[in-house]
């Protein structure tokens, strides 16, 4: 557990300093950083999404259309904004539920944050998570300088998945193994999601990311499954 929990430090402390920065800058530099960070998301994605080239393309798309159906039947998307709304109003600070949903996908979208749990739990090689904690704790700076303290909240969903997923490694050795067919397919539609995520920091389009949660597990059981 223990690149979770730097990963949740990591949250925490950029969004404190995010918060502090954020409270200094004018409108025009908040909309700068977020359409900055929704540049750079969106970059991080194609380049992960383009993993389909070591698996079949069809697994990832398959994947993503079934998990996007599967997600708007259970109404994920509205689940998980449900929850930011009920932190809201707990605390009564204005844009917490949109900070809480935004981080939340943006930190626990990723490779990183399935492999890198993988190897803590199974090895106690945490270096891929500390990575990770590096990048997030830098997009949380960016994210809280302009959406405001709420990001803090995504560190309860970093210590959820990850932590989960750390305990839990050993059911997924095998599959998720590194160079593996369903690595890869996971890792491509990890990249699909992130592109939608940052088509919202842009304020292109709302594509209802939460929604497309199941193409992470359908993608790397279809590549098992079918490869």
């Amino acid at each position: 557990m223990t690149g979770t929990l730097l990963n949740v430090g990591a949250v925490l402390a950029g969004t404190l300093v995010g918060t502090l920065v954020g409270a200094r800058l004018p409108q025009g530099l908040h909309d700068r950083v977020l359409a900055g960070l929704g540049l750079i998301t969106l970059v991080i994605g194609v380049d992960l999404a383009l993993a389909w080239r070591d698996t079949n393309a069809l697994y990832v798309l398959g994947a993503v259309l079934v998990g996007g159906l599967l997600g708007e039947a259970a109404r994920i998307e509205d689940r998980i904004a449900g929850l930011g709304d009920r932190l809201q109003r707990r605390t009564g600070g204005e844009g917490v539920s949109q900070a809480f949903f935004t981080a939340s996908l943006l930190f626990c979208v990723g490779p990183l944050t399935v492999v890198g749990s993988i190897q803590d739990g199974l090895t106690g090689d945490f270096q891929a998570l500390a990575t990770k904690s590096v990048l997030d704790g830098f997009a949380s700076i960016a994210l809280a300088a302009s959406l405001g303290p709420g990001v803090g909240f995504a560190a309860i969903s970093v210590l959820v998945v990850q932590g989960g997923l750390t305990l839990g490694a050993g059911l997924f050795a095998d599959v998720l193994r590194e160079g593996s067919e369903p690595l890869a397919a996971m890792t491509s539609a990890g990249g699909v999601l992130i592109i939608g995520i940052a088509l919202k920091l842009l304020d292109l389009k709302d594509v209802k990311v939460g929604n497309f949660l199941p193409a992470l597990v359908l993608a790397p059981a279809l590549a098992a499954a079918l490869a």
